[in-house]
């Protein structure tokens, strides 16, 4: 298998696929113009701020998975791939440690004003009297919006300095509700609670048009004044000009790692007149820049490859969800071959459309088990047909 990597990637990383008997092509100076002609041989193509466009995938070519170096894909045209067939997949909380670290570190920097500090210790200026001024963290209360595996990670670090952690409520999985409990966090039934009860807010949500914006005007009017405000997720869910009119009017203080217009390459001119705010402290886009953040994602990366390379896609976010309609046909069966081509051969028969399947097969016993979810309802004539099969050892049907 070839993998193109068309962005930095981490050293160990290309070791260990090299190690693996991967064919590596690792060209970090592509642009996105240059990936549909570097792709055409590659089985897997690997990015990080290198952008996908739809040309990326309309050529066939062995390609069948691109993974995002990180958690977003934001800069991928999924829609794209997933008419081309082509995975697309993130490698989720890796860097969550990183951006939490960031984000504390912009929280406490602008509570203490450490960049006044440094900048007027360094003109020879000492100002004790006006730098003494803080509130601190203490007892103080976060609002956090978005709370995946970096906004978990940030309420376990806040809770250690004392501040009262705050989420909307909503449904959550076993382990976040017990990760919740350990920190501890907080839950208040709406948004406009969580605003109105914070004095630091930060966001941690992936982009999309569901949260392209969502820092606008009206979210910003209800926050208290002096809040302080963070964005280590996406550039555009701000809405730039509403946060310069909320910091003059309601003394919002600002950390941003991201903005919408950043430049697309390591360093560049930049334009911003958030940026440029006295009232805004701001890094560039660094969050998940760490050495351990980088050696997790590579590490993860080559796993992720490794599995691809035994047939198993994981972190795909362009899959289609399982249909609420449609059946599911689990078939115990000896390992023969020839007996699933049978089961799909009655399915296709019946127009019953594959929509995922699975084939198990267990340990030295020449037995396997599938499950195959169909859309539509499996009458008893397909059944009996897959049932009367004598390598088949036993059949069952789960309708939706």
């Amino acid at each position: 298998m070839q993998i193109l990597i068309a962005d930095a990637f981490e050293q160990s990383g290309l070791d260990a696929l090299v190690a693996g008997g991967f064919e590596v092509d690792h060209r970090p100076e592509l642009q996105s113009a240059d990936l549909p002609a570097a792709v055409a041989r590659a089985d897997v193509l690997v990015v990080r701020s290198t952008r996908d466009e739809a040309d990326v995938f309309e050529k066939p070519g062995p390609l069948g998975l691109v993974i995002r170096a990180g958690a977003g894909t934001n800069t991928i045209n999924t829609e794209a791939a997933a008419r081309h067939a082509v995975f697309v997949a993130n490698v989720p909380g890796k860097n969550a440690v990183a951006v939490a670290e960031l984000t504390l570190g912009l929280i406490l920097a602008i509570d203490r004003r450490i960049a006044e500090n440094v900048l007027e210790a360094r003109a020879g200026v000492w100002n004790k009297k006006t730098y003494s001024q803080a509130e601190g963290l203490m007892g103080k209360t976060l609002g956090i919006i978005g709370l995946g595996q970096i906004g978990l990670a940030v309420a376990e670090r806040a809770a250690a300095f004392g501040l009262r952690v705050l989420v909307v409520e909503k449904d959550r999985d076993l382990a976040t509700r017990e990760r919740m409990k350990a920190a501890p966090v907080q839950t208040v039934p709406t948004m406009g609670e969580l605003l109105r009860q914070a004095d630091i807010v930060s966001i941690h949500v992936p982009g999309s048009s569901q949260t392209r914006g969502l820092v606008d005007a009206a979210f910003l009017g209800q926050l208290k004044r002096g809040t302080i405000l963070i964005n280590t997720s996406r550039g555009d869910v701000i809405d730039e000009q509403a946060l310069l009119t909320a910091i003059v009017e309601k003394d919002v203080r600002v950390g941003i790692d991201v903005f919408e217009d950043e430049p697309s390459t390591g360093s560049g001119e930049f334009a911003s007149a958030l940026a440029c705010h006295p009232e805004v402290y701001t890094t560039h886009h660094i969050g998940a820049s760490t050495a351990q953040a980088q050696e997790a994602i590579a590490a993860e990366v080559v796993a992720m490859i490794r599995d691809y390379e035994r047939g198993i896609a994981r972190n795909v976010v362009n899959l289609t969800a399982p249909s609420p309609v449609g059946s599911t046909l689990v078939v115990r069966h000896f390992d023969r071959v020839g007996v699933l081509s049978a089961v799909l051969s009655a399915l296709r028969t019946a127009g019953l459309n594959v929509q995922e399947m699975q084939n198990q097969v267990f340990a030295g016993a020449g037995a396997s088990v599938a499950s195959i979810q169909v859309q539509g309802e499996i009458r008893p004539t397909v059944f009996d047909k897959v049932a009367a099969n004598p390598d088949v050892i036993f059949a069952t049907v789960r309708n939706s």
